[in-house]
């Protein structure tokens, strides 16, 4: 199982999703979309304690967070 984390004002909400399953797959490549078209950042991890950016979606990643834009004032 691959999970995506969506980090908000609240804590976070995350969504499993198999990526073997065409549907479910389809499903979280649509979220990775919609979350990037409104600011979100997408991260992967790569290693202990070590994540990268990423700007698009990858099919084999066991986890992908979402971080919200900063908002500044």
């Amino acid at each position: 199982m691959a999970i995506q984390i969506v980090m908000d004002g609240t804590g976070d909400s995350r969504h499993s999703f198999d990526p073997n399953d065409a549907q479910e797959l389809a499903k979280a490549e649509q979220r990775f979309w919609e979350l990037t078209k409104v600011g979100f950042t997408a991260a992967v991890r790569t290693g202990a304690g070590q994540v990268s950016q990423i700007r698009s979606f990858d099919p084999n990643a066991e986890e992908t967070v979402f971080f919200p834009r900063l908002v500044g004032g």
